[in-house]
């Protein structure tokens, strides 16, 4: 199969083409042929060797990856509830890795028909994984209820584009966001179901006296800090990144106890392999979402062989969206 691996930590040149023997499906698995990959955030950061210490992190060389979309190509031991040649959308049980290649592994329970829903595959590959890790964070860690406001930061990234679609289908009566300066003009023309979109910069005043239920930040550093002046009694923070890079940040475990407010952290490859009966419905909630329209966020397709220059985007902060490698 054709594959991007990383050969060893560093920049984006590391990311080499490379030519390896077909994956096989083990038991409770399905092998993809690969049309669309996603790229994310966290495969910069295991490129960059930013986890190399952490126990279970992948080491060089892999192949980097949490996201394909495709056709299925054969069926694991024990697998029922997929044909081959059927397509599907799949996301990492936790490893994170696998994604940028032509033939991809996924565990069955973690993969989702998109054969009936008329989704494009590289909009299913960049919205319906990331819209249901938002599902499993707003319903099993926020407890979101309809009726409630939802804060989102960096609200145009891969990660953070997909809980306003799942907050309105889950009900929330208010969804904000807040984007860096040079993301505005974009804000005002996306096609997300954001109620409003504002400068970072301008945190915490620039939304005056507003209070939300519940706060998505996976941004971090200051705007970290700043999430706690739209905070109620009551309000649920969800720290879910930290693309800011801001890895020194704290905040004030008194301000938690005094405002009355509670702060959750959420890792999607951690949470999920905990929780496996999360991921059928929330999966099946992110299709339902993006089927309707609530995904519609901004996606590029390059051909695999340019993931050096996907990564090197990414490294610049420069996306209104996702990058989708087509191998």
């Amino acid at each position: 199969m054709k594959a991007i691996q990383v050969t060893q930590f560093g920049g984006p040149s590391v990311l080499v083409a490379a030519d390896l023997p077909d994956p096989t499906p083990g038991q409770g698995e399905i092998a993809i042929d690969v049309t669309h990959a996603a790229v994310g955030l966290i495969d910069v950061f295991f490129r960059q060797g930013l986890f190399e210490d952490v126990p279970g992190m992948p080491k060089p060389p892999f192949i980097p990856g949490l996201e394909a979309a495709g056709s299925v190509r054969a069926l694991g031991e024990g697998v029922t509830g997929f044909t081959v040649g059927e397509q599907v959308v799949a996301m990492s049980a936790g490893s994170g890795t696998g994604g940028y290649a032509s033939v991809y592994i996924a565990k069955a329970s973690f993969a989702v028909s998109i054969e009936s829903f008329g989704i494009d595959p590289a909009l299913a590959v960049a919205v319906v994984p990331n819209a249901a890790m938002a599902y499993v964070a707003l319903t099993s860690i926020a407890h979101l209820c309809a009726g409630e406001s939802v804060l989102v930061h960096g609200a145009l990234g891969g990660f953070s584009a997909a809980f306003a679609g799942i907050a309105r289908q889950l009900g929330a009566s208010r969804v904000v966001g807040t984007v860096r300066a040079s993301k505005l003009e974009a804000g005002r023309n996306t096609k997300l179901p954001y109620d409003q979109i504002v400068d970072s910069a301008g945190l915490p005043g620039i939304l005056g006296d507003e209070k939300f239920d519940v706060v998505i930040d996976p941004v971090g550093g200051a705007i970290r800090s700043h999430s706690l002046a739209f905070m109620k009694h009551g309000s649920r923070l969800i720290v879910c990144g930290n693309a800011s890079g801001d890895w020194e940040h704290q905040v004030r475990t008194n301000d938690l106890w005094g405002s009355g407010i509670t702060v959750s952290g959420f890792n999607a490859g951690a949470y999920l392999p905990m929780h496996p009966q999360v991921v059928r419905p929330a999966l099946e909630a992110a299709l339902r979402a993006v089927a309707s329209g609530l995904g519609e966020t901004e996606v590029d397709v390059l051909p695999l062989h340019e993931a050096a220059v996907a990564h090197e985007r990414m490294d610049d902060r420069a996306l209104n969206g996702r990058i989708v490698l087509a191998p």
